[in-house]
């Protein structure tokens, strides 16, 4: 059955049943991407990993004794710069404000954990999704380190 939409006052009222459905099945965590990628870590030797470990930022997927921290981006919400996706044609000024914002906290995020001595990695969907090697051997190599 699906879910209701629940009016928080944070977001604009969906137009259509469907934008309402589509916006409520979105998740926080365990992503798909995110999943493809922890898979491919176990795969490559490198489990052992923490998932929303308790420090700022909270990261998708750490390694606290290494300091490396992996941030997994959804390419529309944190505004993926080799994909240029459009902005949504309705509430456009909500939506341009709520993506500023949301980019702004990732670099206040990153910014954090590396003044911390973290070593940040962000992880775009596409990137995972186009080329899941390479984003994994990226990783590997952070944690040679």
């Amino acid at each position: 059955m699906p879910r209701e939409y629940v009016r928080d006052n944070r977001s604009p009222i969906p137009s259509t049943k469907y934008v309402s459905k589509v916006m409520s099945s979105n998740k926080a965590k365990n992503t798909s991407p995110e999943i493809l990628l922890r898979r491919s870590l176990r795969e490559n030797g490198a489990g052992g990993y923490r998932l929303q470990w308790d420090v700022p930022g909270r990261p998708d997927i750490a390694y606290p004794g290494k300091k490396v921290a992996i941030f997994v981006h959804g390419c529309f919400w944190h505004r993926c710069p080799h994909c240029d996706l459009p902005l949504p044609k309705s509430n456009t000024d909500f939506w341009r404000s709520k993506f500023e914002k949301n980019r702004e906290r990732d670099q206040r995020k990153k910014d954090h954990l590396e003044k911390n001595g973290w070593i940040v990695i962000i992880v775009w969907e596409c990137g995972i999704q186009n080329n899941l090697k390479l984003v994994t051997d990226m990783i590997l190599s952070a944690l040679d380190k």
